[in-house]
């Protein structure tokens, strides 16, 4: 059976680039960038004031000079004064130009105004360009300041509007569709029979999915019926960008996803990994581009498939670059004893002096998923048989 890292490669060799769209930049909160942004202008464009104040010539103050007649008001986006001479100074506010003949900022708390004069604190020292932020400093005009591939969150909004850019080219919120299997399943609300049990994968898979950003996520529910599940699979693998399929992976003679599969033209890259829990993972991709993970039915191994291999498949799909999980610190011994990579759920804590452990959540087995609330995700840990002691640091999961 494949590993966990030899799965990875095969679902990122076989993913399909999505597709990208322009989108207005109030829009473009949590997309991926699918092109460079350059800086406009320098940045900053010119010589900015980084505080209310009085701009004047250092010079003056270093020759001794304390007292400095208040030659005008300079307010943000005013053009640049002048400075008529180093007897005076020029009162300006936060964001504004520097005056031309300034090269220095003495902030209002440092100064006594009486009378259009301005009176330097005792002992106070000016030298040139203090509290002034300068042309360029942070990046000079055409510099790249974001690049393909990255996520858009608050900064690199505020990046891009700084940059004039008021579209930008985004990856194309991907069609997702979660499609839970068996006839044993019952809604929410509904009337339930002793045998039967609630249908609830999909809703944590879709809830999970809806969390980290993808909003186009529908789902269905198919009975055990070779006939059934291939006409709506055949219409889901139409329209949709990935399947997500829960249950009817394994083994038993109803779990009919494999077959229903192969006979639609999706090609198999691989079904089983060796790992605990969700060892039955299926992945494909069909004719049509769309990736279709076939996940195992019991609840805590949906989710950790999802975290583990649906995720990151979404996020390089969209243009991310892969990124290594975090690794935390084991917060109390564990003892692995099957010869697969297990993965198993944690809540993280805070040590003394704020150091990040994982505190182990053992479940109950792979149906167990009412273990799994107020954990944060799980660790991976490498096959066994062998316990990993207090202190040892392992890949982290976030659900």
């Amino acid at each position: 059976m494949l590993t966990p890292d030899e799965a990875d490669r095969i679902i990122r060799a076989q993913l399909r680039a999505l597709v990208v769209e322009p989108r207005p930049l109030l829009q473009c909160a949590g997309a991926v960038l699918r092109e460079e942004v350059c800086a406009e202008r320098d940045q900053p464009p010119f010589d900015r004031v980084a505080m209310d104040g009085i701009a004047l010539a250092a010079q003056a103050v270093r020759e001794g000079r304390r007292h400095f007649r208040v030659q005008g008001l300079q307010a943000a986006g005013d053009a640049p004064h002048t400075l008529a001479d180093t007897a005076h100074c020029i009162e300006i506010m936060t964001g504004g130009m520097l005056p031309r003949g300034c090269d220095a900022v003495v902030p209002v708390e440092r100064i006594t105004l009486r009378e259009g004069e301005a009176t330097l604190d005792d002992g106070l020292e000016v030298a040139p360009w203090q509290n002034v932020h300068r042309r360029a400093s942070d990046a000079p005009a055409g510099r790249r300041l974001l690049a393909a591939g990255t996520v858009l969150n608050a900064p690199e909004i505020a990046v891009a509007a700084a940059a004039g850019r008021a579209h930008l080219q985004v990856t194309a919120q991907p069609a997702v569709i979660v499609v839970s299997t068996g006839s044993e399943l019952v809604e929410p609300g509904e009337a339930i029979l002793p045998h039967q049990v609630r249908r609830s994968n999909v809703y944590g898979l879709v809830a999970q999915l809806r969390l980290h950003g993808f909003t186009r996520v529908a789902d269905d529910h198919v009975i055990d019926d070779a006939v059934t599940l291939r006409r709506r699979l055949e219409l889901h693998l139409a329209t949709h960008d990935l399947l997500v399929l829960s249950g009817g992976v394994s083994a038993g003679r109803l779990d009919l996803v494999p077959q229903v599969l192969a006979e639609l033209g999706v090609q198999k890259h691989f079904h089983k990994i060796a790992q605990r829990p969700g060892k039955p993972l299926w992945f494909g991709t069909a004719p049509s581009g769309a990736a279709v993970f076939g996940l195992p039915g019991n609840p805590v191994s949906s989710f950790v498939c999802l975290a583990r291999y649906v995720l990151p498949a979404l996020h390089v799909a969209c243009g991310c670059t892969p990124r290594a999980p975090e690794a935390v610190t084991l917060a109390a011994a564990v003892r692995v004893t099957a010869p697969l990579t297990s993965f198993l759920p944690v809540r993280l804590v805070r040590g003394e002096g704020g150091a990040l452990f994982a505190e182990p959540c053992p479940t109950n087995g792979s149906g167990d998923f009412t273990s799994l609330v107020g954990t944060d995700g799980f660790v991976e840990l490498p096959a066994g048989p062998r316990e990993y002691a207090q202190g040892f640091a392992a890949p982290f999961h976030h659900w």
